[in-house]
């Protein structure tokens, strides 16, 4: 009986793909994502900001590589340069294919981190990094549009504040489309598996 089962679903699979069904019904389907996979949400669609170069720069300017996108800002104690660790060692275990991935940090500090400011932190962790600075509008509403949470929590001093802000990040693929929800904290493996995986899809 399983023998006959299997050899009916060849058949129709075979029947499909001479009518062009193949790829819906009996494919692998969708690809598998270690982090949240958000590719039918509506929201962040675009980011529109000046980098810490003074350029103007969207999605489309990345077209052919995997973006990762996080928010935080320069003086962050713990959890941005650890994100941004985490993109440097990504890059490094993709090999040649690391220059295929493009991690753009957007700061929802812009009083604090100026472009030279920014420029140097990236620095800090691969040249290739890329920061987004908005004003404090444009910022307010790239992370409504995102929805990022922060919040400016006042210090002993008036410049000694910290920002609270979500910590997780968001994988495009090489289209610009946005895909994957990447926690904080779910390591360098699955962040570089999910990378690999769209890179493999765009081949």
């Amino acid at each position: 009986m399983l023998k006959r089962n299997a050899l009916k679903k060849i058949a129709a699979c075979a029947i499909l793909a001479s009518s062009g069904a193949f790829l819906t019904a009996c494919s692998k389907g969708k690809p598998e994502f270690r982090g949240v996979d958000i590719s039918e949400v509506e929201y962040a669609r675009d980011i529109q900001l000046p980098d810490h170069n003074g350029q103007q720069r969207s999605l489309k300017d990345f077209r052919g590589k995997v973006v990762v996108v996080f928010f935080g800002y320069t003086q962050c104690p713990d959890v941005c340069p650890t994100t941004m660790q985490e993109m440097a060692e990504v890059k490094k275990l993709l090999g040649q294919d690391g220059e295929r991935l493009q991690s753009i940090f957007v700061t929802v500090d812009p009083e604090r981190d100026t472009p030279e400011m920014l420029k140097a932190y990236m620095g800090n962790f691969d040249p290739s990094f890329l920061a987004l600075r908005g004003t404090a509008e444009q910022t307010a509403a790239v992370a409504k549009d995102f929805k990022i949470y922060f919040k400016k929590v006042d210090g002993q001093t008036p410049t000694s504040y910290t920002m609270d802000h979500s910590a997780g990040s968001y994988i495009y693929d090489t289209q610009g489309r946005l895909r994957v929800y990447y926690r904080y904290g779910s390591g360098v493996e699955a962040l570089a598996a999910d990378v690999r995986t769209l890179l493999k899809e765009a081949s």
